[in-house]
């Protein structure tokens, strides 16, 4: 059940892509925030060779928003607005 979900994420991770720029933010972040739960409940059922396949896929599709959050959390308290 678990490979569903994540091919069920894949592909709309790949239709939010597909957006205009000014459409895919909010989908986009909530596919972002789900992508955890589908990597544990992934490791869950097939182990960690699927999550370090499903992590690379992750990674490869969100690594801006992940190096824009990345960022924003190392700034000092002070700076963030």
């Amino acid at each position: 059940m678990s490979i569903w979900a994540a091919i069920i994420w894949v592909f709309a991770t790949s239709f939010v892509a597909m957006l205009q720029v000014q459409r895919h933010f909010v989908p986009g972040r909530i596919l972002l925030f789900l992508a955890p739960g589908v990597l544990i409940w992934l490791g869950w059922e097939h182990g960690w060779g699927a999550v370090a396949f499903g992590l690379f896929a992750v990674a490869s599709m969100y690594r801006r928003p992940i190096r824009y959050y990345w960022s924003k959390l190392r700034q000092p308290k002070e700076e963030r607005q």
